[in-house]
């Protein structure tokens, strides 16, 4: 049996190794025949010199993950240890300048998957984009930082979010309150994203000015949007006649991402979805881009990851 020792060097053991050293513990999940032993910032490990190799290969990966984040959970490293090298590359790629943006308290926002820096780089490209992946891979909060910065840096004058009012099985008229109290739970997962980049009063203060404006998709119909950032989320939930008007809207200087999940639905029965139509037919179009995110991308609770997996496999049965 092969022995080597890794030592941590401008890392604090603690944050790394995580309490009760619960980052060593899911590294024996993926490398069951290597022994690991953590002592202060030095890891002894034990195996097979190839084992070995690969291993401190993956454990490098992490470590530059965490000089980059300052930070490494759960999610982030099954995602490293399941991935094919390819992301890593690409991640290793990128610097300080593509951080998207400051947040508020200094939080920096950049994107953490491949398939999110894909959306950043394809929004620099062209004028349109649809993202499409399940819940959890950041579809709307990568698309609401990438708007949040083209706004600072003066790229747009206005930022409009919007997103059909259809839910499973819900009716906004049986809600209390009046049409913004009806539609404001729907639209929480914008605010929450604008919340983390934008300092309270200044957003508010956005949102009061009409700079920044969050609507229902119906709301779009007979605007011309010049100069602004918009993005659609839930777009699965469209009509044709609905997708086909939020898309004609667009105006000159415009910049538009439509964010949706085909395999959450909440149209009635037989009703197309607006998202896959448009899928089809803009796919060869110049000037508008597609990128698809999948369980990879899942930057929730790694459940999330799972079971979207578990029902990916039941639905392709």
């Amino acid at each position: 049996m092969n022995e080597r020792i890794i030592r941590l060097t401008e890392i604090d053991p603690k944050d790394f190794f995580g309490a009760h050293n619960s980052t060593i513990e899911q590294l024996k999940r993926y490398f069951p025949k290597i022994k690991l032993v953590a002592r202060g910032a030095q890891l002894k490990i034990y195996g097979e010199s190839g084992l070995l190799d690969e291993f401190e290969s993956r454990l490098e990966q992490l470590i530059k993950y965490f000089h980059r984040y300052n930070k490494l959970d759960e999610n982030s490293i099954d995602r490293i240890m399941t991935s094919n090298g390819k992301e890593e590359k690409t991640a290793a790629a990128f610097n300080a300048k593509d951080v998207l943006l400051h947040g508020v308290s200094g939080r920096l926002i950049k994107p953490q998957t491949a398939n999110q820096r894909k959306m950043v780089s394809s929004m620099q490209k062209n004028d349109m984009l649809f993202a499409v992946g399940p819940a959890g891979t950041g579809k709307t909060y990568t698309a609401v930082a990438i708007a949040v910065r083209a706004l600072k840096e003066k790229e747009v004058r206005k930022i409009i979010l919007t997103r059909p009012a259809v839910e499973s099985g819900e009716n906004l008229g049986f809600l209390p309150g009046d049409l913004k109290e009806k539609l404001d739970p729907y639209m929480q997962p914008l605010y929450d994203a604008l919340r983390d980049m934008i300092p309270h009063e200044r957003l508010e203060s956005h949102l009061e000015k009409g700079i920044i404006q969050i609507a229902p998709l119906a709301f779009m119909r007979g605007r011309t949007l010049d100069n602004a950032f918009v993005i659609l989320d839930e777009a699965q939930n469209t009509t044709h006649n609905q997708m086909k008007m939020f898309l004609t809207r667009m105006g000159r200087n415009a910049k538009f991402i439509i964010n949706g999940d085909p395999g959450q639905i909440d149209l009635p029965r037989k009703q197309v979805s607006g998202l896959k139509e448009s899928l089809l037919a803009l796919k060869d179009i110049e000037g508008i881009a597609q990128v698809y995110l999948d369980d990879n991308d899942v930057v929730r609770h790694p459940l999330v990851k799972r079971i979207i997996s578990a029902y990916t496999s039941i639905e392709t049965t």
